[in-house]
């Protein structure tokens, strides 16, 4: 038993190895796993490698366990975090645990012990395509155990599972593992992330739909999903949505099973809009808000083009919902960037009260005001192209503009300033001067900055010469 000092140094170590090297230990220790022998702490190592596993490209080369394969159908609809109510075609990964030991040890437990055994004998054996050979025997055995368990008794499956959203997964693990074998071929057909779904592509995601339907027919609106969850644009799997209903409104196509596609899109785009409400002013971080922005005004964007969006339709009305509550929370970020960007340059009263301020470069920048004023004007570049989609282009345009304003008449000061600052003074003017030319890279662009140093550079030559 390591201690918590040794347990904490190894988790460390652990973390800190190259992702080849992570993904290649990974495979030893599961392997070693699955011979049940003592000595190594498995999941504490497992467990300080999984920051480096989480690299898709690294994904695709874990080691085959009894688990792994068993989770293959539904792998790609698994998801992580918290959540108030289940969605169909989200599975939490928490689920997996309770359903697999509901499994084996009350529904199948003769089947699951002899699956568990003879995958590990294959993978130990290093025959990998017999181990998926096998799983896929298990799939359809462990998903009408599933479907039986609980449409015999569907109050004491809830007692089982600890609750509703459990319940709620467990059906759609049953229904994706009686049609495990067509989603392993989309697995196989689309491998991550596909960039373009082609026609070729399409028409073959509809054969698949084609032959679910004639055997697991609840299954079938999940091979969207799972494609879905496999291309570079998720909004693409809306097409296959359209071909197999032969609809182009949304209206029309949420009524139908394929509309399962948009909604798990509108779910995405919720969730990306809660994520920017919890923002806070004024202490944010950038690159979050703008990935967030970024996929929420993506998937919205895209939702559009492909289908023909009604006002008044439940689509429509979400879609409009949520792109107003978004421009409400940016609006209120646009209209404090301007003030928390002139707040970061000193600045002094100049004439009576009320009159107008002028550069002030007898004291320091403060440095907390600095970051505040650093971090809006990088949001303010990060929403260039996002500000329209999310409908708060009119408030980023006036911050814009009353910012740069800012930044050009204290820049004119700053220039004048760098002709005859000396001493702690002249310290002062250097850093606001770096500040504003960083702050002028990041809103009038690179050009303006070069152009701002030149002429810094000219004032301080011409200062030296005097």
């Amino acid at each position: 038993m390591l201690t918590t000092d040794k347990a904490g140094l190894l988790h460390a170590f652990l973390g800190s190895l190259p992702e080849n090297v992570a993904a290649r230990l990974a495979k030893a220790v599961e392997v070693d796993r699955l011979t049940e022998r003592a000595g190594l702490p498995h999941e504490m190592i497992l467990d300080g490698l999984r920051p480096a596993l989480r690299k898709k490209s690294e994904a695709r080369e874990r080691t085959p366990t009894p688990l792994r394969l068993f989770c293959m159908p539904f792998e790609d609809l698994l998801v992580s975090g918290s959540r108030q109510e289940k969605q169909k075609g989200r599975i939490a990964r928490s689920s997996v645990p309770p359903v697999w030991n509901w499994l084996g040890q009350t529904l199948i437990p003769d089947e699951f012990r002899a699956y568990r055994e003879e995958v590990k004998s294959l993978v130990l054996a290093y025959k990998l395509e017999e181990s998926l050979e096998c799983a896929s025997k298990f799939w359809p055995v462990a998903g009408e155990a599933l479907q039986r368990a609980i449409a015999n008794d569907r109050k004491g499956a809830r007692l089982t599972l600890n609750g509703d959203l459990v319940l709620g997964d467990a059906e759609d693990i049953s229904l994706l593992l009686r049609a495990g074998p067509a989603m392993v071929e989309i697995r196989q057909m689309l491998p991550k992330p596909v960039p373009v779904l082609t026609d070729e592509l399409l028409w073959s995601l509809r054969r698949i739909y084609d032959r679910v339907t004639e055997s697991v027919l609840d299954a079938a609106p999940y091979v969207a999903v799972v494609a879905m969850a496999r291309l570079a644009k998720p909004w693409e799997a809306l097409k296959l949505a359209l071909l197999v209903t032969h609809r182009t409104q949304d209206t029309l196509i949420s009524s139908t099973d394929m509309g399962l596609v948009g909604d798990i899109l509108f779910s995405r785009m919720e969730d990306c809009r809660t994520a920017i409400h919890a923002a806070r002013h004024p202490v944010f971080d950038v690159p979050t808000l703008v990935q967030n922005l970024t996929c929420f005004t993506d998937i919205s964007s895209a939702i559009v083009k492909e289908i023909e969006i009604l006002r008044s339709g439940k689509w429509g009305q979400r879609l409009l919902a949520d792109r107003a509550a978004v421009g409400a929370i940016m609006d209120g970020f646009m209209e404090r960037a301007p003030k928390e960007i002139a707040g970061a340059l000193p600045t002094q009263k100049c004439g009576f009260t009320g009159g107008a301020r002028m550069a002030d470069f007898s004291r320091p920048v403060d440095q907390d005001r600095v970051d505040r004023a650093l971090r809006y004007a990088r949001l303010m570049d990060g929403c260039r192209r996002l500000a329209a989609a999310a409908s708060f282009g009119a408030k980023l345009q006036d911050a814009m503009d009353e910012a740069t304003q800012t930044l050009r008449s204290y820049s004119e000061d700053l220039v004048k300033e760098l002709r005859a600052a000396a001493g702690s003074r002249r310290q002062n003017v250097d850093r606001q001067f770096e500040l504003v030319v960083e702050l002028t890279v990041l809103l009038l662009g690179p050009e303006d900055a070069d152009y701002l140093r030149r002429r810094g550079k000219a004032a301080t030559s011409s200062a030296a010469a005097a």
